[in-house]
């Protein structure tokens, strides 16, 4: 096809400038049948249909034609043919589309539909399609490191379940819920485009007992490497649950000594301000169980600092004895959080151990929530889970969109 010379034109009223082509002579010397491969000739057209195109200046564009439809001279079977210009989305150009991705990498759907003069459902259903069908494309055949997640969506307890490729770091599936349910869908996912469940070696993640029954079931090679970053929030949280229940149960001078210290706790000691470090130097002389808790909390997080596994092994249970120190206090109500995560440490600490083995962590994962709740708060929510994991797909599933 190519453009007649007379026909385009600019309406005032409306601001547009319409690019109406035609086809020539020529196209049916190139066209084929769809099924059979056969010569075509012209049939008949189809009513005026419309593309929208980028701007001319800052006018609307929109290219008008009446799309010819072939008939097969060797089988009869009568079809469509399909401009060059046209996208994925029926509606718009090739060239359009692509400067509506570009402009939804960085901005919320309502300003890139403002900035193009679209309906942001348009571009929903627009991004929809590219992100199918680059999908579809995708090739997981490589994966073996992966790491899980949940991600909540909204305030109320309602997550998404994140599987990620820690190598190639990249998102590779994404589905409602936190269950041992995500797993089933997320190797029927893998396995579509060439991935297989049993060539997954190594999985970090959470101490989600889900997560890991959903591994155990699901794939025979992998092995479970406990993330460090949870270990230590984990620790954290302990520590402030210890804070606030000795706020609660404490004597004469402990609320003063306590008193808007959350987040004192949470840093480390090379960490502190000058007047941070006289606070916490002053808390320490009251011999309060907060302190000792903080101190259970460093030294967990100076184990991850050793060389081996074996090294970690043996400060956890021989050498250093932590998970010992911390179950002295089973008898304390106050400490009950930090022996309940001594507790936790030692029912898995084959897991915790293989970070040392492997190196694995869930650091992507981290990042690409911490992104997704900026973005979620940008443009303040989206309509539905698979609007997110859609938005998830694009940005950080590193798929290849043909028009980039």
């Amino acid at each position: 096809m190519r453009r007649a010379a007379s026909p385009s034109r600019f309406e005032r009223a409306s601001g547009t400038v319409f690019l109406e082509i035609r086809e020539t002579a020529k196209l049916w010397a190139l066209t084929r049948c769809p099924q059979a491969g056969g010569f075509a000739f012209c049939y008949d057209h189809t009513e005026v249909l419309t593309w929208r195109h980028l701007n001319v200046f800052q006018h609307r564009c929109e290219i008008t034609c009446r799309l010819p439809r072939g008939k097969c001279r060797q089988c009869g079977h009568i079809f469509r043919v399909r401009p060059p210009w046209e996208g994925l989305s029926t509606h718009f150009t090739k060239e359009f589309e692509a400067f509506a991705l570009l402009l939804m990498r960085e901005l919320p759907m309502t300003k890139v539909a403002e900035a193009v003069g679209e309906t942001d459902t348009r571009l929903w259903r627009m991004l929809f399609r590219q992100v199918d069908a680059a999908y579809a494309e995708a090739d997981f055949s490589n994966a073996c490191c992966v790491g899980v997640d949940e991600m909540s969506v909204r305030k109320g307890h309602e997550y998404i379940s994140v599987f990620a490729d820690l190598v190639k770091k990249r998102v590779l599936f994404a589905t409602e819920g936190k269950d041992q349910e995500t797993w089933l869908k997320f190797v029927a996912a893998l396995e579509q485009p060439n991935g297989h469940r049993h060539a997954l070696t190594q999985v970090s993640m959470d101490m989600s007992p889900a997560y890991q029954r959903g591994v155990a079931d699901n794939c025979r090679h992998a092995q479970v490497v406990f993330d460090k970053f949870h270990v230590i929030k984990n620790a954290n949280e302990a520590v402030d649950k210890v804070r606030r229940a000795e706020v609660r149960l404490g004597g004469q001078g402990v609320w003063e000594a306590l008193y808007k210290s959350q987040w004192l706790w949470r840093k480390n000691p090379e960490n502190l301000t000058k007047s941070e470090q006289a606070r916490l130097a002053g808390i320490e002389n009251k011999n309060l169980g907060t302190a000792k808790a903080y101190q259970m909390r460093l030294v967990l997080q100076d184990i991850y600092r050793s060389p081996t596994a074996g090294a970690a092994r043996r400060r956890f249970q021989v050498w250093g004895r932590w998970v010992r120190w911390v179950a002295r206090f089973y008898k304390a109500s106050l400490m009950a959080s930090m022996v309940k995560l001594a507790q936790m440490i030692e029912n898995h600490l084959a897991g915790i151990l293989a970070h040392w083995k492997w190196g694995v962590t869930n650091a992507f994962m981290e990042g690409l929530n911490s992104v997704f709740s900026a973005t979620k708060r940008k443009a303040r929510g989206y309509r539905s889970t698979t609007h997110l994991i859609t938005m998830l797909y694009f940005t950080a599933g590193k798929l290849r969109f043909p028009q980039f």
